[in-house]
């Protein structure tokens, strides 16, 4: 069966250790809880569109050891293909240990030394089976392959999505600029509008942004929910109030659940609230994958919700 959505970019071997203090090198400490889970955007975005309902598939790299095997093994569950992903000869390098604050749900990454090498090569991409999707979402990982495959997607009429991570207000790369142009719909974390346009407000970030080429840009806040902006006009879209355990995650299936509504002819603003609950369940357990619901949980919740 030819995906809907085909990802290609990062899929992680998540380590999680839920605490309230970080441990230093002076003095130990004790953690609440552990897991470990698949995690990456792209990766992750594709598991929860899988378990929402759509037909996907996802493409990159892995290694040869238990580890790989571990990480893996969350797609193979959820039913996503990976028949195209491209197994390394060496142990998993894409693996994260996941700190997460008890008390938030925050969380600080440490990622293994050598975490970009053995990249997918543009050589390595099936043509065929990526310009067959209705919709490429990319994460920048991977990125000549990303660019390639976005150049094959856009040929064949097909859209491309594309998870600009949350920026610390640093410069945004030639790179990420040069892969905007082929973007479609570009969901970007807090910050990373006001990196790339140098402004603050988000309505006038989002038209910036659109001027690049994008028809729909969503900025992610976080608790303060999402900020849409097409040339229709400007929205907001509240979070919903939640238990958080843990945030990883939250925005990569937030991608998955925005794609899985737009599949559906869903206008702008259903996809955003569809997404927005999907993102809150998922924060209610440990890891970015374990807590990401089902179609028909997210459609009782915000029926619970009146929404």
């Amino acid at each position: 069966m030819t995906p809907d959505i085909i990802g290609l970019g990062m899929a992680t071997l998540d380590v999680l250790i839920r605490l309230e203090e970080m441990p230093t090198w002076e003095r130990g400490g004790s953690f609440l809880d552990f897991g470990l889970d698949g995690g990456g955007p792209a990766g992750t975005a594709c598991v929860a569109a899988a378990r929402l309902g759509a037909t996907v598939g996802f493409i990159g790299t892995c290694g040869n050891d238990e580890a790989a095997g571990i990480k893996m093994r969350s797609f193979a569950e959820s039913g996503v293909d990976t028949s195209r992903t491209v197994r390394r000869d060496r142990p998993e390098n894409q693996a994260i240990i996941v700190h997460v604050q008890a008390g938030t749900g925050e969380r600080v990454f440490s990622g293994k030394r050598g975490f970009g090498e053995a990249l997918l090569e543009p050589e390595e991409l099936d043509r065929d089976y990526i310009a067959s999707a209705r919709y490429l979402h990319l994460d920048g990982f991977h990125f000549e392959a990303a660019v390639r495959a976005a150049r094959w997607v856009r040929e064949a009429g097909g859209k491309i999505s594309l998870d600009c991570a949350r920026t610390d207000g640093g410069p945004v790369s030639q790179e990420w600029r040069s892969l905007l142009e082929y973007v479609d719909i570009l969901i970007c974390g807090s910050g990373f509008g006001r990196s790339l346009t140098g402004h603050r407000d988000f309505d006038k970030a989002g038209e910036d942004m659109l001027a690049i080429g994008p028809e729909i840009v969503v900025q992610t806040e976080g608790a303060d929910g999402s900020y849409t902006t097409t040339e229709a006009g400007s929205f907001h879209t509240p979070a919903f109030p939640v238990e958080v355990v843990d945030t990883t995650g939250a925005g990569d299936v937030f991608h998955g659940a925005y794609l899985v509504g737009l599949l559906r002819g869903w206008d702008v603003a259903a996809a955003a609230r569809f997404a927005t609950a999907v993102s809150a369940i998922k924060c209610t357990r440990l890891g970015g994958r374990r807590g990401i619901p089902t179609f028909d949980e997210v459609i009782s919740f915000l029926q619970d919700r009146s929404a």
